[in-house]
């Protein structure tokens, strides 16, 4: 039988997870930062910026409606003149593209490291919040999950699906192009990653359904190594049923 586990360990072990997951990221982004440069780009961009503002005798920084209207239409002029520098713009493209690279490496670097490796460790696909919470991860046949299974689940699933579609999705909302519909997709896929946690039986999210797993209570729950044992114990069962049926 399916020993599902329970919605409140589900969350509190994933909560836990994400807070790592998050830890995890935020150092190998610090680490991604100072490898590929990105604070030279950023102490450039700085130098032209002040560069303009001595010229134009201006503060970007300023709030403009406190301005009078002279230092207004200088303010605008030296932005303008900022804002079509070629060097601004390679560095700002710069900026940009190693935002997204080491955003997506970091991420990508953690899921790889908490939610695959460490449960390729620690077997039965568990992760330090299901160790903490008492769950284990298995196929929905109740067979061990394999690191196929585990891979496809963590990498195309919970870091491509749900973690780098909807960030994409929403910078590119923030830089303009995709604006009501790309938050309107957003919403839409964590009103349906809800509905699933919520409203099917074993609790199933959208990793879950791409790689055919449930998560169920370890101390409860039978998992077999392989399918070759789980079809031989249903054997075994049923004869032993049928030989209670005839005494």
């Amino acid at each position: 039988d399916l020993q599902k586990a329970s919605l409140l360990k589900r969350l509190s072990a994933y909560l836990l997870d994400m807070i790592l997951l998050l830890i995890a990221a935020t150092g190998m982004a610090l680490l991604l930062s100072s490898a590929l440069g990105y604070d030279d780009y950023n102490m450039s961009l700085k130098t032209v910026r002040e560069k303009y503002e001595t010229q134009y005798g201006v503060s970007f920084d300023a709030d403009t409606t406190k301005l009078s209207e002279d230092e207004l239409a200088r303010h605008t002029e030296a932005f303008e003149a900022f804002s079509a520098d070629e060097e601004v713009i390679y560095l700002y493209n710069m900026q940009f593209n190693l935002i997204l690279l080491i955003l997506s490496l970091s991420l990508f670097l953690a899921h790889l490291l908490l939610e695959f490796l460490l449960p390729l460790l620690f077997r039965n696909g568990q992760t330090v919040g299901k160790k903490i919470f008492g769950l284990a991860l298995m196929r929905t046949d109740g067979v061990r999950v394999s690191p196929v299974a585990l891979f496809t689940r963590t990498v195309l699933g919970k870091y491509t699906v749900e973690t780098m579609v909807p960030l994409s999705i929403l910078l590119l909302v923030i830089v303009g192009p995709l604006g009501l519909f790309g938050t309107i997709a957003v919403l839409a896929m964590l009103v349906l990653q809800a509905a699933l946690l919520l409203g099917t039986k074993a609790h199933t999210c959208i990793h879950d359904l791409m790689a055919v797993t449930v998560v169920v209570e370890l101390s409860s729950q039978m998992i077999f190594d392989s399918e070759e044992a789980m079809l031989e114990y249903r054997k075994r069962l049923h004869s032993e049923r049928v030989e209670q049926t005839k005494s």
